[in-house]
């Protein structure tokens, strides 16, 4: 039932046109999501977790969760040894249900997509899991997350494999170009859960800016 149930709420969300449709979507399925997500085998967390982990040094801080959901990579980042971690998400009912987990040290309601309350550098790192995806957020979220992020910052993203072919992949490109970021890992294409309705592959990537 739950396999069911999350390729259907999945669905939608991937379908929404809109930044409160998909706020909405993610309110309704926040109880639920936890559950749900490790019925179906969800891999974005562990990815991002291994590529954070191999790239940027136990206790570095602040670190930024954008995309947070209920908090299943702040629990990690937090056991891993990552002190001060800040959770940003769309949905409220998302970060409420973060929230009682106690393990970030402060909760951003926000959309990525435009620009972030945030100062230039604020950020050691950046970790976006299952969030650069169909009917979330697209490239133009990616230059934020740079901005925000210090230099010899480590950003850790997914990024669904449609994006990265329609422009996502030549933004990267030019921003290597430029000089911004390095690419100092990116992942083969892998399927985020098992059996899923939607088969197409997501790639795990860590940024360095420079």
């Amino acid at each position: 039932m739950a396999d069911s149930k999350h390729q259907g709420t999945l669905g939608a969300a991937y379908a929404a046109k809109r930044p409160e449709e998909v706020a909405a979507l993610y309110d309704r399925w926040s109880q639920t999501y936890d559950a749900d997500m490790s019925a179906a085998g969800y891999r974005h967390p562990t990815i991002c977790l291994a590529l954070l982990t191999r790239h940027l040094p136990r206790g570095s801080a602040p670190l930024l969760d954008a995309g947070a959901g209920t908090g299943l990579i702040g629990e990690w980042l937090d056991i891993a040894g990552y002190p001060q971690v800040e959770a940003l998400d769309i949905s409220q009912g998302m970060l409420d249900q973060a929230a009682r987990k106690g393990v970030y040290s402060a909760l951003h309601c926000l959309a990525l997509g435009g620009h972030l309350p945030f100062a230039d550098d604020a950020y050691a790192g950046v970790i976006s899991a299952g969030v650069f995806t169909s009917g979330h957020v697209g490239v133009e979220g990616l230059d934020e997350l740079i901005r925000i992020c210090r230099p010899d910052g480590i950003i850790v993203l997914t990024v669904k494999n449609s994006l990265w072919d329609q422009g996502f992949a030549t933004r990267v490109a030019e921003l290597e170009a430029q000089g911004l970021v390095t690419r100092v890992e990116e992942t083969r294409p892998y399927v985020s859960m098992p059996g899923e309705a939607d088969t197409v592959p997501s790639r795990g990537l860590a940024l360095r800016v420079t």
